[in-house]
């Protein structure tokens, strides 16, 4: 039995599939700040078998939670004479350019923490400067009084030879074996010094809180007696061990949301849509990622806290391109200083959530807003929902100040909501030169299926998807990946004087990297698949372009195919092409998977009709046409394949519910998947 657990910011999610590929899902509360507890929760209270447990998989927030809530560890940087203030100093390009009062974002690791030594390579990682050991064990000694916790090792051009890095790493841990320890070549081979050192700087902050909680979960499991194979999500979209993931903790800094990407991507494939929007809306935030051909976007390019006002602090990792707003169902909606009604970015969270949970909340939500104008049914909340105090304190907090009823507030809440959202889908489609009526937008989450039939018509989506087990579509996601670990290297060549010999040593050293990680977490070198890319640009330009590249040949014909591939691609991301302009490249990257079993799809049987899953008709406020309209209810597990369903209409299922406008259709497909066609031209 293969099982994943998503943690999410209000729901901690789980999605089992058994032999047979019986697929079952289950539902809980966060539990911050023990999250691993809601997972061992909601495995007791499923009626999943803990003893058939065969693979764990996991999705985590606790990365990306110790960096925006500042909780990771008291953090000290060891880097080259010289470069102390590199964190200090970072780039440049200031986001808001006419603010006056503009502060470029804080250090993680304060100034006094931040020691130089003496070392330096030249940019081959020829040795200028050979390491001073007797200055790391002063530095060792300062750390210890300083009362550090983790240490961040980072040399200029330790990316084309990590010697010293390693050097510095045994001498720390032979002086001081209680301390974490992280050095930049293990997190990322690329170039550019701030956000190499940036990224190593967060990766040892975060180290011990993630280590801390990786332990603390594999201990419960143990006591659980499930014997299985665990593995955590990582940012990439591909799966690694417990053990491999205390290494580079940073990894997984997008570890929940992006197993729902792909996800979306191995159900297009399904389904036969290569073009997609994939979109999750859960109680705290709302994200979504662009998968064009079927290919899911990865890049390194990942920044946490950045906005319009923003510069945000870089992360050279592999991330999913993703976008994520602060806007979901538990959103709280204020007025400001205007009287001006806004919704999110504050949540109210798993506690005390809406105030229709009955948990102490206080604050009028998205989550609330649809129950008042009837998308919600009471009866479909695991907790008693008073509906008078929901109604009261939307008319107290909104309505009153715009003189209008509660129905009227919760509506104006539901599209304030819907146009945060869409400005979000706005920028992972329109804003990079896709057309979205090219696309099918999937929808996930707990709050996707009610949200995405509006937002599509408005983008211009025809047909949106919601796929089977939607509520927990992130841990369902989670059980179709692979292991999979990227390695990205520096490799600055022009194309016109590239030598085979050198690109095929190139490639040799990253394979063999390759196969020893996917060793030491069982797999078997006949398992591990590869994707090659070169980031390539013109002479003289700053950034790359991506292309898939060869296994083989590189000579000749071959090579002027790698060119044209990139000239098209250069094209396609810059509006223009420069065909008689010299190529080269910067980096290498190799995609590595570990191919493992997943679960086969079943076919959905059902024998019942229309009327059979038709739970009731109730009233249902709309904004076109304005007011409450008669609306037919059903119950999706009921729903018979191939049968539409005329807009307007209620799906319910459980943790989830679909609204469908007047004018559109929906069908389930024989996989169970919902398809709505939503009348846009």
């Amino acid at each position: 039995m293969r099982v994943a657990t998503d943690i999410g910011g209000t729901f901690t999610d789980m999605v089992y599939v058994d032999d047979g590929g019986q697929i079952e899902v289950a539902k809980g509360p966060t539990t911050p700040p023990n999250f691993e507890q809601g997972v061992i929760d909601i495995l007791e209270k499923s009626n999943v078998n803990k003893e058939a447990m065969s693979t764990f998989i996991h999705g985590t927030t606790v990365i990306i939670n110790a960096l925006t809530e500042r909780k990771g560890a008291k953090t000290g940087l060891i880097t080259t004479e010289g470069f102390r203030d590199v964190l200090e100093i970072a780039r440049g390009n200031r986001p808001d350019l006419f603010n006056i009062r503009y502060k470029k974002p804080e250090p993680f690791v304060e100034r006094s923490l931040r020691r130089e030594i003496n070392e330096r390579l030249n940019y081959k990682g020829e040795v200028l400067t050979p390491l001073d050991k007797e200055q790391v064990k002063d530095i060792v000694d300062y750390f210890k009084q300083q009362g550090v916790e983790a240490i961040a090792v980072a040399y200029l051009h330790s990316y084309a030879n990590p010697d010293h890095e390693k050097k510095t790493v045994e001498l720390i841990k032979e002086l001081w074996p209680e301390v974490s320890v992280s050095a930049s070549h293990d997190v990322t081979k690329e170039w550019r010094e701030y956000e190499r050192t940036n990224t190593v700087a967060l990766n040892s902050y975060v180290q011990p809180a993630a280590t801390s909680y990786v332990n603390r979960l594999e201990n419960k499991l143990a006591d659980l007696n499930t014997g299985s194979k665990n593995f955590i999500m990582q940012s990439n979209g591909g799966t690694t061990t417990f053990e491999e993931a205390k290494k580079v903790p940073i990894n997984m800094v997008e570890s929940g949301p992006v197993a729902g990407i792909y996800g979306a991507a191995v159900l297009g494939d399904l389904i036969g849509e290569e073009n997609m929007i994939a979109f999750d809306i859960g109680g705290t935030t709302a994200k979504c990622s662009l998968i064009e051909k079927g290919e899911v976007k990865v890049s390194t390019d990942y920044y946490i806290e950045r906005n319009d006002r923003n510069a945000g602090y870089p992360i050279k990792t592999p991330v999913v391109d993703i976008v994520e707003i602060g806007n979901g169902g538990g959103s709280i909606a204020w007025l400001d200083e205007a009287g001006a009604l806004k919704v999110g970015p504050e949540s109210a969270g798993a506690v005390p959530g809406p105030v229709s949970y009955g948990q102490g909340g206080t604050e009028p939500t998205t989550t609330d807003a649809n129950l008042i104008t009837g998308r919600l049914s009471a009866d479909n909340f695991d907790y008693d929902v008073d509906l008078n105090l929901v109604r009261e304190v939307i008319q107290d907090k909104i309505a009153a100040h715009f003189d209008m009823t509660a129905e009227e507030a919760a509506l104006g809440i539901i599209r304030i909501a819907n146009s945060n959202m869409l400005n979000a889908l706005k920028l992972i489609s329109i804003r990079k030169g896709h057309n979205p009526q090219d696309f099918t937008l999937v929808a996930f989450g707990g709050g996707g299926s009610m949200h995405a039939p509006a937002l599509a018509k408005e983008l211009g989506v025809k047909k949106v998807v919601i796929p089977v087990a939607s509520p927990v579509f992130s841990a369902w996601g989670m059980l179709m990946s692979d292991l999979r670990h990227d390695y990205i290297k520096t490799f600055i060549k022009r194309l016109n004087s590239l030598e085979q010999n050198e690109i095929f040593e190139q490639w040799e050293q990253i394979d063999n990297e390759a196969y020893e990680q996917f060793n030491n977490e069982g797999i078997a070198k006949e398992e591990v698949v590869f994707n090659r890319y070169a980031d390539m640009r013109y002479l003289g330009q700053e950034h790359t372009v991506k292309v898939p590249v060869p296994d083989g040949d590189w000579s000749g014909e071959h090579l002027q195919e790698i060119v044209e591939t990139f000239h098209q691609l250069h094209e396609q991301n810059y509006t223009f092409r420069l065909d008689d302009t010299e190529t080269e490249i910067v980096n290498l990257h190799v995609t590595a998977f570990g191919k493992v079993e997943k679960p086969e799809f079943k076919k959905r049987e059902t024998s019942t009709s229309l009327e059979d899953a038709k739970i009731e008709t109730r009233e249902v406020y709309f904004e076109n046409p304005k007011g409450w309209v008669h609306t037919d209810v059903y119950n999706r597990e009921l729903l018979p394949a191939n049968e539409t369903i005329q807009g307007p209409a209620i799906v319910e299922e459980k943790a989830a519910v679909t609204v469908l406008y007047q004018g559109q259709t929906l069908k389930v497909d024989g996989y169970g998947n919902l398809i709505i066609e939503t009348g846009a031209r």
